[in-house]
């Protein structure tokens, strides 16, 4: 199993940027606008549509108020693993930030440098949108 995790240091409050992060419905639009081009929820499963075409089907496993921790699974769509485990977690860093750690374990290991080329070009797109959150 291959895994993909990013750490992103973000201007903003842990509280706030979890606000964003923890919404399973509208975090994709709202962490990265335009970078996600639409995001359709239905109770546990959302169907993301990137920019660039790739549609992700994923389904909620769970959610951690308490720790800021949401965990997901791609389950179908552009892109089919034959496991896949996401998750995101927003720590406090000092006042007025925050770090969010975002982490997939997937199979097949060749998937892994298709979420690692996407997640990497949304981070910019993300630290701005959840510093403005």
């Amino acid at each position: 199993m291959a895994t993909v995790q990013l750490d992103i240091e973000i201007d903003a409050d842990a509280d706030s940027v979890w606000k964003v992060v923890g919404g399973f419905a509208t975090a994709p639009e709202r962490m990265t606008p335009g970078w996600v081009s639409s995001c359709v929820a239905d109770g546990g499963v959302r169907v993301v549509t990137l920019r660039n075409g790739i549609i992700v089907r994923e389904r909620l496993i769970a959610v951690d108020e308490h720790r800021r921790r949401i965990v997901y699974s791609v389950v179908g769509d552009t892109v089919r693993p034959v496991h896949d485990n996401a998750s995101m977690q927003v720590f406090a860093t000092g006042p007025g930030r925050s770090r969010l750690v975002w982490i997939h374990d997937v199979l097949p290991d060749e998937l892994a440098e298709l979420l690692h080329t996407n997640m990497s070009e949304a981070v910019d797109v993300m630290r701005n949108a959840l510093a403005d959150s």
